[in-house]
């Protein structure tokens, strides 16, 4: 699977260089996935706007898989550049339901930092 991996302070965009999602690559982003997240990156952005399809909505579960592991970690997980056929299968499925999606990466760093922000906050009021 070829990808790229932008690590930031708080956040981490990952970027797939791939056309297609599929049973083949899916297990490799899960390890890029668990890997990143044991760095300890607990905001990452997955980039899909290299890929064109996706065979099933089963390709899509390691999407899942990188929410349920940044939300275990008390951050984000937040996809981005999803097309339109890939956009059909996350509705079919209902994952567009439970993922955080987003048009473009600066929405999502947007996102992280609102989010980084209110942690913040919070956390000074417990603390008073």
């Amino acid at each position: 699977m070829k990808f790229s991996v932008d690590k930031h302070e708080k956040y981490v965009v990952l970027k797939l260089n791939e056309s297609k999602l599929t049973n083949d690559n899916t297990p490799k982003l899960k390890s890029e996935l668990i890997l990143l997240n044991t760095e300890g990156y607990c905001n990452i952005v997955l980039d899909l706007s290299s890929i064109k399809q996706c065979q099933d909505s089963q390709d899509l579960s390691s999407l899942l898989f990188g929410d349920r592991i940044c939300k275990n970690a008390n951050g984000l997980f937040i996809v981005t550049g999803v097309n339109a056929a890939v956009a059909t299968l996350l509705e079919m499925s209902n994952l567009d339901q439970s993922l955080t999606i987003v048009s473009k990466v600066d929405e999502a760093t947007d996102l992280i930092f609102m989010e980084e922000i209110e942690k913040e906050l919070l956390g000074s009021v417990d603390k008073s």
